[in-house]
């Protein structure tokens, strides 16, 4: 009896005070991909993402679906990812999405979301087909509002000081990306 109780308090107790739930997965082929997409589907009310690649497209299908269940969606993303052919940021521009770009100094190398201000998914998993089937990455999914507010802050942090999408509601450039990579004072704020 004084072991099952020893073992209560030294195992059990910190996991039920801190409330955290914490899922670790790792690729090639590990279930990162499935496991975002699990976590996109559960959101109810918002989901902020910044992410230094975004290309998958069952990623991107996902975050489309939520939207359409009145989920906001905000994304901020590495500045080169305007303009890189595989980005599936033109994609999510023509379905609605306000999308920006970090406009600091060095890459925008964030991996991580914000669900409904509970939920944060991170790791070095970004979110491309070859993180899934080729890379070596990790991926956590931690449920804790503590967490999920610091997270919540840098992302606020991050939208703030970048640019949106320079590209109309059909995804056709108003102004080339290159001239607010390049002359970003002049672009839209």
């Amino acid at each position: 009896m004084k072991k099952t109780i020893l073992f209560l308090v030294l195992y059990l107790a910190p996991c039920l005070c801190w409330g955290q739930e914490v899922q670790v997965y790792f690729s090639p082929n590990g279930g990162c991909q499935h496991a975002v997409i699990a976590e996109i589907r559960k959101a109810t009310q918002t989901i902020d993402i910044a992410m230094y690649f975004l290309s998958s497209y069952q990623i991107a299908r996902a975050l489309v679906k939520a939207q359409e269940n009145n989920v906001r969606v905000r994304i901020v993303l590495d500045q080169g990812q305007e303009i890189e052919s595989a980005s599936k940021s033109g994609y999510l521009v023509r379905h609605g999405f306000k999308v920006r770009y970090h406009m600091g100094f060095g890459l925008m190398h964030n991996k991580f979301a914000v669900i409904d201000d509970r939920t944060v998914i991170t790791g070095s998993f970004n979110w491309t087909l070859s993180a899934e089937e080729r890379n070596e990455e990790n991926l956590l999914v931690i449920n804790d509002p503590k967490i999920a507010e610091e997270y919540e802050g840098r992302f606020d942090y991050l939208w703030d000081t970048s640019r949106p999408d320079t590209r109309n509601d059909r995804g056709l450039d108003a102004v080339p990306g290159w001239f607010c990579t390049t002359f970003h004072a002049f672009c839209p704020k």
